[in-house]
């Protein structure tokens, strides 16, 4: 199954998006909330449910220690979201202070996530946030630059409007080379198309010159559910965008699989040492006691 990261050129519904895909998945999915400008779920959606103790910043110093207290490290950090404990968040940075300390882990925790994806067939998401430049490159700190370079595919969030259209084009050019001279190649970058403005797919995949690989409707009532928590809307389970969210994912995993064929890939090579978090993961189920 794919490693999508998702990522913006301004404020556009990544984390909403990232989220919606996540639940709506057909397979078992996780989130990893990794905007270095702080993660937003566990005070919105899970409405402080999960507490600082877990989530993504506690992945640093388990690295440290090696590549097995990572992988023990990340299964205990995950927080199930569904009672099945089929979709899984890795719940973001408290302080975005923190971020620094992450540089050296996010090759690491990239590994692990590709073994969740390719050994245990999760769709992995990750919340990569606002993306941010630093002399045509992007910030060490203040992007997860190696969850980029890693990922199956990168997906541009931008919306139907001429403001974030214009936004977009300045991100675009950079991130291409990035993936070019960095990752796995431009053509893992595509569009994710928020259904929000005048432009349809086809007009904004011929603005940008990136194809829309998913399109999500612009959905007010769930997209403010998936911000603030509460009470769900009325029809939650059959809204407008956990409807599409459930298309886009196969969309997604459509792309991510023409991409391997079209490259050729070579299977990825098999890790005995991150491998134990699959078995970590089975051994602590969906719940927590």
């Amino acid at each position: 199954m794919p490693v999508t990261a998702l990522v913006s050129a301004k404020s556009c519904g990544v984390t909403t998006t990232a989220l919606a895909l996540t639940l709506a998945s057909k397979r078992p999915s996780l989130l990893a909330e990794c905007d270095p400008a702080g993660g937003t779920i566990r005070a919105g959606f899970l409405q402080g449910e999960v507490g600082a103790g877990f989530g993504l910043y506690h992945l640093a110093a388990a690295e440290r220690t090696g590549p097995d207290a990572l992988a023990q490290a990340f299964a205990s950090h995950l927080w199930p979201m569904d009672e099945a404990g089929h979709r899984k968040l890795l719940p973001g940075l408290t302080d975005p202070a923190q971020a620094a300390a992450l540089g050296r882990t996010w090759p690491a925790l990239s590994e692990v996530m590709h073994v969740l994806a390719d050994e245990a067939h999760y769709d992995v998401f990750i919340d990569a946030g606002r993306l941010a430049l630093e002399s045509g490159r992007l910030h060490t700190t203040l992007t997860p630059a190696p969850l980029l370079h890693q990922a199956d595919l990168v997906l541009l969030a931008v919306r139907g409007t001429e403001q974030s259209l214009a936004l977009a084009r300045h991100v675009i050019d950079p991130l291409r080379t990035e993936l070019a001279e960095r990752g796995s190649g431009s053509d893992a970058l595509g569009l994710l198309l928020i259904e929000d403005g005048p432009y349809r797919a086809h007009q904004v995949a011929e603005a940008l010159k990136i194809p829309v690989l998913a399109a999500l409707p612009f959905d007010p009532g769930t997209a403010t559910y998936f911000t603030s928590g509460g009470r769900p809307p009325r029809g939650y389970g059959r809204s407008p965008l956990l409807r599409h969210a459930r298309t886009a994912t196969e969309h997604i995993e459509a792309a991510a699989s023409r991409r391997h064929i079209q490259q050729q890939y070579p299977p990825r090579p098999s890790n005995p040492q991150l491998a134990g978090v699959l078995q970590r993961l089975s051994e602590r189920g969906g719940s927590r006691g």
